[in-house]
């Protein structure tokens, strides 16, 4: 089978490796669509994100959709909690220090025709989902519960500074849950005009907010984040800083009386996430912008990394 594996910033290289082999409790996947994450993006330029460094030749890709051997498609959920610490008894599995992550660390992804996952981390997908649509589902379930940490109610109004995937699709489900007003900010014109698609205006640095959402892993954007809050609210950080620092103007957040809110990738928010896209309610599709072969590996990361798009699909499968 053939497998892209990253050797060092920049160095992604195609090559065949043996079939997987499934151990108790896992299945064989073919892999389908793979999306570029903000993350993979860190691993390909910096080889490593945050303190995870890279160790060995490494498999990115944790946004994905998968075919089993009986022939479902599945959306597959990334991350493999430990599911016996606290923080998984207490309903928190994104956040034990022992979970396991596609493409990160020593846990091998999804761009490689072959591999295998525990079964009970796979999402059935309706026949009305694409390849590209289950693997949007990872960026939507961590938008979810980014809008789940904001606590946000009908009439509030709402701020989210960087729309990439993230924060169109926080966007989206900002107006689902009855915001009154939706602002934006976003360096890039194509994505502004996507974010006003949705409904945004370009915030102009008057307009206070009831509740923020940083989406870009920018300083700036943090910034313009707290300057955007009300009084008393809540500020939710979902982006990665590219420095593993964040820096912001404490004075400003201190007499405010902010709540700042840090998200940790998700939690059991797959099944909420397809029946949002298959009923219509949220569309990922018009954020895939870009569809690239297996072969063509660099190059994607190359369009990612740029930001020329929204969001870049590797088709894995017929690559």
């Amino acid at each position: 089978m053939k497998s892209a594996r990253l050797y060092a910033s920049g160095d992604i290289r195609i090559s065949d490796e043996p079939l997987p082999v499934p151990a108790p409790g896992e299945t064989l996947l073919s892999s389908r669509s793979v999306g570029l994450c903000g993350s993979d993006l860190h691993w390909f330029s910096q080889a490593g994100i945050g303190d995870a460094r890279l160790g060995r030749p490494l498999v990115v890709g944790h946004e994905f959709s998968a075919v089993t051997e009986a022939g479902q498609l599945v959306a597959v959920d990334p991350a493999i909690p430990c599911e016996e610490c606290d923080f998984g008894r207490a309903g928190h599995p994104n956040l034990g220090p022992a979970v396991r992550f596609a493409g990160h660390g020593e846990e091998d992804g999804a761009l490689q025709e072959w591999m295998t996952w525990p079964a009970h981390l796979l999402h059935a997908l309706p026949v009305s989902l694409s390849d590209a649509d289950g693997a949007m589902l990872e960026p939507l379930g961590v938008a979810l519960h980014a809008v789940d940490l904001g606590k946000l109610k009908p009439g509030m109004s709402v701020g989210v500074f960087g729309c990439g995937p993230i924060g169109l699709l926080v966007l989206q489900l900002a107006r689902l849950a009855g915001a009154a007003a939706l602002f934006a900010t976003e360096p890039l014109a194509h994505r502004m005009a996507a974010a006003q698609h949705f409904g945004a205006q370009e915030w102009d640095g008057r307009q206070g907010v009831d509740v923020a959402f940083e989406c870009a892993g920018e300083n700036e954007a943090v910034e313009d984040a707290i300057r955007a809050a009300k009084p008393g609210v809540r500020v939710v950080l979902v982006g990665i800083p590219e420095d593993d620092r964040t820096i912001f103007t404490a004075s400003t957040a201190r007499r405010k009386g902010l709540t700042l809110k840090l998200a940790r990738r998700m939690k059991y928010t797959y099944p909420r996430a397809i029946e949002l896209v298959a009923s219509g309610q949220v569309d990922v599709r018009s954020l895939v912008t870009h569809h690239f072969g297996l072969e063509q590996v660099e190059q994607a990361f190359g369009v990612a990394v740029r930001r020329e798009g929204i969001k870049v699909v590797v088709e894995v499968a017929g690559s």
